[in-house]
């Protein structure tokens, strides 16, 4: 068994993708259209182009339960997923420069680094840099 494909809900798959390779740096993989406006839309690490791919999932679009899903998580300040990062604090420079909102600076809780963004969809993702 291995992680292929894992997905983030989002508000607008275009508004999205924007984000996620504009502003964190990924890599568009795969853009097919579902019908009805969707898209099997998934983005990759630059560094790991074969590695898994994040699915930006129209889901709350569509689906009632997901968007009070992801409404109640973002209200609550929890992040929907995490991404590791060599160093959180050069990403949070980085990415506050280029106008990323952050709900959590820089901030060392035992054996790691982490700092929590907010994607412009609904979510807000957790960095993480293993200490």
């Amino acid at each position: 068994m291995r992680v292929k494909v894992t997905s983030v809900p989002v508000q607008d798959q275009e508004i999205a993708l924007q984000f996620y390779t504009q502003k964190l740096g990924f890599v568009k993989k795969l853009d097919m259209p579902l019908g009805g406006g969707n898209r099997w839309l998934t983005v990759v690490s630059p560094e790991e182009q074969d590695g898994p791919e994040v699915l930006l999932e129209p889901a709350p679009v569509h689906f009632e339960a997901a968007k009070v899903f992801q409404k109640a998580l973002f209200d609550a300040g929890i992040p929907w997923t995490g991404f590791y990062v060599d160093s959180v604090q050069s990403e949070y420079e980085r990415l506050t420069a280029l106008g990323v909102e952050f709900s959590m600076e820089p901030t060392v809780m035992g054996t790691v680094k982490i700092a929590i963004l907010v994607d412009t969809c609904g979510n807000r993702i957790q960095l993480v840099e293993e200490l």
